[in-house]
């Protein structure tokens, strides 16, 4: 009768590490990757946060060099780090593949680049005036040389009469 009662403690205790080994290792496995922004400018920094990843580990993209991910304190399981989008990266949306202790998970279209803009200058790529803008100008000055000569002339006429 004894050696049934421990037959059996023994094999709950068993069946127990059973169940519960595959959830802990589960714990080690990146879960969840979020990319902020989503939508970049290429040269742009992006912070990519990773959950399941205890230890740190690295993440990789076509867009970006392999960074490392650090653990973030107070937030159990979750790791993140910042990127920075490579000046040459085209236009579209890009995977990011993280590695955490061995494992691997990567995100399809995490996130998008757009083109760069050149700030301050209205999204204009060109240098200086154009034959065309010229010519405008010009057109305009010779309106109002025109205009204030005929003023002139009338004022003139007026004083006379």
């Amino acid at each position: 009768m004894r050696n049934s009662r421990a037959l059996a403690a023994a094999g709950a205790a068993v069946a127990v590490l059973g169940l519960a080994a595959p959830t802990a290792a589960a714990w080690d496995t990146p879960s969840n990757i979020v990319a902020l922004p989503s939508v970049i400018a290429r040269g742009g920094q992006m912070t990519v946060t990773v959950d399941g990843c205890p230890h740190g580990g690295t993440m990789t993209s076509r867009a970006f060099p392999t960074t490392h991910l650090t653990p973030v304190r107070g937030a159990n399981e979750t790791s993140k780090g910042v990127a920075t989008i490579d000046s040459d990266a085209r236009p579209g949306s890009y995977d990011i593949t993280v590695n955490c202790s061995g494992r691997t998970l990567t995100r399809p279209a995490a996130f998008t680049v757009i083109g760069g803009v050149r700030g301050g200058l209205g999204g204009s790529n060109s240098s200086g005036a154009t034959p065309t803008d010229i010519a405008i100008g010009g057109g305009l000055v010779a309106a109002a040389v025109a205009g204030g000569g005929v003023f002139w002339m009338r004022r003139r006429a007026e004083r006379r009469a």
